[in-house]
């Protein structure tokens, strides 16, 4: 399990109408929400598919953080067909480690597996680490993105309030063939940097929040080959939701919210979205 211990208050919220066409959620943290402390939620890795499959959610990206919690993807998606692992580093546990190049070299070794279909989450995040911790940031970025070519597996970005230096280092180093924009937090005018370089957009649970206009006018710009859908679970819950635990049951209700932004019919954004999490990371089966 990973040590990034999360406790939200309440009750998993009740599940959505199932979706139309069955979609992936992109962006999961099975681990931190099955150790979460809210009431109603999954409490093994089949419950949470299970779960997910009866929304019309049949496949999970299940994200990485740091050495531990990409090890343990690396076993749940061996034992879940349901499920596949990307592994990494967070930049901002990247920013604390005593032994940075030995958790690379880790990482690396797990990328080899054949259920790791991403090297992610992994950028930069100028919220949570000062100046102080931006050169391991980086170098555990740069790092990250060579892993990602060598072994041809798609590059899963975290970018908190540093979107200019993402993009910056990504065209330093030549980006892998497939790149998604996790948790996308731009606005209209980035995203548009982002599309143009062929990456993809993943939209969590903020986008419908009240504060994020923004993310609403970036997600409506974006064409149904660029988009993706997550969680981010057990975080950003989607309103009416929003503060209590997240699941990937859930993301019908963001998917419904990106049918209403886009102007796309829902059997189209469903089935749009489905070719591409095929697309970034390979057939689940």
């Amino acid at each position: 399990m990973s040590a990034r211990k999360h406790s939200r208050e309440g009750t998993f919220p009740p599940a959505p109408e199932p979706l139309p066409v069955a979609v992936p959620d992109s962006h999961t943290h099975l681990d931190i929400t099955l150790e979460d402390d809210g009431q109603g939620g999954p409490a093994t890795v089949a419950d949470a598919v299970s779960a997910a499959s009866a929304a019309g959610v049949d496949r999970l990206v299940q994200v990485g953080c740091d050495v531990e919690s990409s090890r343990w993807g690396v076993e749940v998606a061996a034992e879940h067909p349901a499920v596949v692992a990307t592994v990494a580093l967070h930049p901002n546990d990247a920013a604390r480690l005593a032994d940075l190049d030995g958790a690379l070299r880790e990482i690396e070794r797990l990328a080899a597996h054949p259920r790791v279909r991403g090297i992610g989450e992994t950028g930069l995040d100028y919220f949570r680490t000062g100046e102080d911790g931006r050169k391991a940031q980086h170098e555990s970025f740069r790092a990250h993105i060579a892993i990602a070519k060598r072994y041809g597996k798609t590059l899963v970005i975290h970018d908190r309030d540093a979107h200019d230096d993402v993009l910056a280092v990504l065209d330093e180093e030549g980006a892998p063939d497939q790149v998604v924009m996790h948790c996308f937090s731009g606005d209209e005018s980035f995203a548009r940097e982002c599309l143009d370089r062929g990456y993809l957009l993943s939209f969590a649970g903020t986008v419908t929040f009240g504060n994020a206009a923004h993310l609403r006018r970036a997600a409506a710009i974006t064409p149904l080959d660029g988009l993706l859908v997550e969680t981010d679970a057990p975080f950003l819950t989607p309103t009416p939701y929003r503060g209590r635990p997240n699941a990937s049951y859930l993301v019908p209700l963001t998917v419904r919210a990106l049918a209403d932004v886009t102007g796309h019919d829902l059997d189209a954004l469903c089935a749009a979205i489905s070719a591409n999490g095929d697309r970034a990371f390979g057939s689940w089966r």
